[in-house]
């Protein structure tokens, strides 16, 4: 079994004064976006994911294998790949965690 690295990407609205009321068509993309991280997170891959409540940002804690595979999975979530938000990877080490 190959070594997992953990990742964090951090995701920005193209346009955040649509996070409080958004198109029917982008609303569409983020219920897209939000299936992708839930299909991530029954596969064991995503630690942790969700938006601030003020709308200023998001972000997605994951384990992927290599570098190039973390920004594959970032790239293709729905909200990126169709252009609403844009995201930003670093590599990142959970330090302290709460359990259960």
């Amino acid at each position: 079994m190959s070594e997992f690295h953990t990742f964090i990407y951090v995701l920005n609205m193209v346009q955040p004064e649509l996070f409080d009321d958004m198109p029917p068509e982008k609303e569409e993309i983020i219920n897209e976006h939000f299936e992708y991280l839930k299909r991530g997170f029954q596969e064991r891959n995503i630690i942790l994911a969700g938006p601030c409540l003020d709308g200023e940002f998001g972000v997605v804690i994951f384990r992927a294998p290599t570098q190039k595979e973390a920004e594959d999975f970032m790239n293709n979530d729905p909200a990126v790949k169709k252009g609403i938000m844009t995201a930003e990877l670093h590599p990142f080490r959970i330090s302290l965690m709460e359990k259960g």
